[in-house]
């Protein structure tokens, strides 16, 4: 008889080692339920599987696996560069839980120069490169990017509207009177010379940036000594704008043209790896990542499935910097180099620039992962103290906080924001148009009680009760629900609640302002007890207060929005069949919407692209009786 929990899963792992091949390939550990727990690569898939049939020589973290191991599956492949590309996709889909996981997977943005168009526009880009042009990144965000380009704009006079705004232009738009724009739409500037810009522009984002200040330096001089006064200021303005993108950033690669740093931090069980993008010897930004991994697991472990997973759908540069050097590095950079099309070098630097580059980052990575482990600790003493005050059974790992917005019951929305173990989720955010039309406009009682009916019965219907986001670990069923109002809002709720049948216990907590409004004041309601207050200067009450204000702070935004947009609707917005190339061609044929209004049948149908059919349709649209 078996008495070592790990002997079922052993003996059926010694059962399929026996017919596999010593060559390389992918294996996949699956539970009793079907679901994919491990995925791992191997140079010979006979002897590292072998390994799994000795459970007593291996950490506790094997074991549990190989305990509930029920089958596997495995594909061979050519090489090992191939199985750790494959692997890197199958954990990134799959998301087995005694892999690392990369958290937070984010698509990062570049700067595009698309040059489909007779006069290439600098824009930014995110996501797959199907359009022609030159693509520089990636940027650690989109504020990055936003602020590059507004120099690139002043250095070097691109244009960066759309190709249907260059269309419709007759004059310069407000950037070329700013001096961020050559206007060649309205021909201020030649097609030749805008594409010595373009030139310019691509040649300083591809790291020839002295070459370029060089030659509008001489420019600049040449200009000054023939006393063209302007064409000298402008030069010197764009030299400035160089400046300012090249001293941007707090590290600079003097020696390095383009390359990743990847440091990673590990404490309290937690780990954090800081990437760093070098490009055309510049710092395009950083962002932190917290990877979902084992506590056991060593910072090499972490960090190399990290950088698998990460190049998995990005495109690595020809340099690759690490704080920890890779097991399997001849492995990883052949599966890269097979990415790029060309030799990916990956190095673990001692000295020099690229070691302080490494250390750079290595500090930051440090420092996040204290923040975070700081902020955490607080966050659960502070959900902790919910716990204890509102008599839950234990920590709520997701708080919902609704509230109302409207005036008179015009452009009404609800607003659901979410917290937990790491603070605000705004990933999670919701807002909720009011749809029905028997709520009485003001009816704060009929609006909550659409806006929970919807999101109530639906997650009911959608989502399994221990269902969880797989990047940030968020259950999708709350633990406790906040509502803005006092007793009446939390009978509203009561109602719905009753009405649903919710398969789960959730706590509904009625939050009433105080006397004139006063924070600290505040009364509590729930089920089943008498209305009470929090302790003054409470930092639970404290907290409570904040996940009030920011849901009110969400729900005046979103409604501010909404009314926002309905001001300036555009009458044409309202007929159906008028789409964006009609309706921009009727307003530019008459001016407004209002002289549109006013037009006669024949002038509507006498506009290019506008049928008699359609030119009758926005007739008696404004013309009806």
């Amino acid at each position: 008889m078996n008495d070592v929990p790990y002997e079922a899963g052993a003996e059926i792992i010694r059962a399929f080692v026996k017919t596999l091949p010593s060559a390389p390939g992918v294996y996949r550990m699956i539970d009793e339920a079907g679901e994919v727990m491990y995925v791992g690569k191997a140079r010979s898939l006979k002897a590292r599987v072998t390994n799994y049939t000795r459970p007593e020589a291996l950490e506790v973290r094997l074991q549990r696996m190989i305990a509930a191991t029920r089958t596997m599956e495995f594909v061979r492949t050519e090489t090992e560069a191939e199985a750790l590309l494959l692997e890197a996709n199958l954990i990134k889909r799959l998301k087995p839980r005694f892999n690392v996981l990369l958290r937070d997977d984010k698509s990062f943005p570049y700067i595009l120069i698309a040059t489909e168009h007779e006069a290439p526009e600098l824009t930014k880009h995110r996501g797959s490169k199907r359009k022609k042009g030159h693509y520089f990144g990636p940027f650690a965000s989109a504020l990055a990017v936003k602020r590059t380009i507004t120099s690139l704009q002043k250095a070097f006079l691109l244009r960066t509207c759309s190709d249907s705004f260059y269309k419709a232009r007759t004059r310069p738009c407000m950037l070329h009177q700013i001096k961020r724009c050559a206007a060649p739409c309205t021909g201020e500037i030649s097609l030749d010379a805008y594409a010595e810009l373009v030139d310019e522009a691509r040649q300083f984002l591809s790291g020839r940036s002295k070459s370029v200040q060089d030659h509008l330096q001489s420019d600049m001089n040449q200009a000054a000594e023939a006393l063209d006064f302007e064409r000298a200021a402008l030069l010197r303005d764009r030299l400035s704008a160089l400046a300012l993108v090249q001293s941007g950033s707090d590290a600079v690669a003097r020696n390095v043209e383009e390359a990743d740093v990847f440091a990673i931090a590990h404490e309290a069980g937690q780990f954090c790896v800081q990437v760093f993008f070098f490009r055309a010897h510049q710092n395009w930004g950083n962002h932190a990542f917290r990877p979902k991994a084992d506590a056991t697991l060593s910072d090499t472990e972490v960090l190399e499935a990290f950088i698998a997973q990460f190049y998995e759908d990005r495109t690595p540069p020809k340099l690759i910097l690490l704080s920890h050097a890779p097991t399997d590095q001849a492995v990883l950079e052949e599966a890269l180099t097979s990415r790029l099309g060309s030799r990916v070098y990956i190095e673990t630097p001692q000295r020099g620039e690229k070691r302080e580059l490494v250390a750079h980052a290595l500090n930051n990575a440090r420092e996040a992962l204290g923040r975070q482990l700081a902020e955490g600790a607080t966050q659960r003493q502070l959900l902790e103290g919910v716990a204890e005050l509102f008599g839950l059974d234990e920590a709520p790992r997701r708080i919902e906080v609704y509230d109302n917005s409207h005036i008179s019951g015009t452009n009404a929305v609800g607003a659901m924001i979410v917290s937990g173990e790491d603070g605000f989720s705004k990933k999670h955010y919701r807002t909720f148009n009011i749809r029905s039309t028997d709520i009485t406009p003001g009816d704060d009682f009929g609006m909550m009680r659409e806006v929970l009916t919807r999101r109530f019965s639906r997650l009911a219907s959608e989502s399994d009760l221990d269902a969880e986001d797989e990047n940030t670990g968020m259950p999708d069923w709350p633990d406790v629900v906040f509502i803005d109002g006092g007793l009446g809002q939390l009978s509203a709720v009561r109602e719905v609640i009753a009405k649903l049948e919710l398969p789960r216990d959730v706590t509904f907590i009625g939050i009433a302002k105080g006397e004139e409004r006063d924070a600290g004041r505040e009364k509590f309601f729930m089920e089943g007890k008498d209305a009470f207050m929090l302790p003054h200067r409470d930092p639970v009450l404290y907290f409570v207060q904040r996940l009030r204000d920011e849901a009110h702070r969400f729900a005046i935004g979103t409604h501010r929005a909404k009314r926002k947009k309905d001001i300036i609707r555009n009458p044409l917005d309202e007929i159906d069949g008028i789409g964006p190339t009609r309706k921009r061609a009727l307003l530019q044929h008459f001016g407004s919407a209002k002289a549109v209004s006013r037009a006669s049948l024949a002038d509507l149908a006498a506009i290019p692209g506008i049928s008699s059919a359609m030119a009758q349709l926005v007739y008696d649209h404004f013309n009806r009786t």
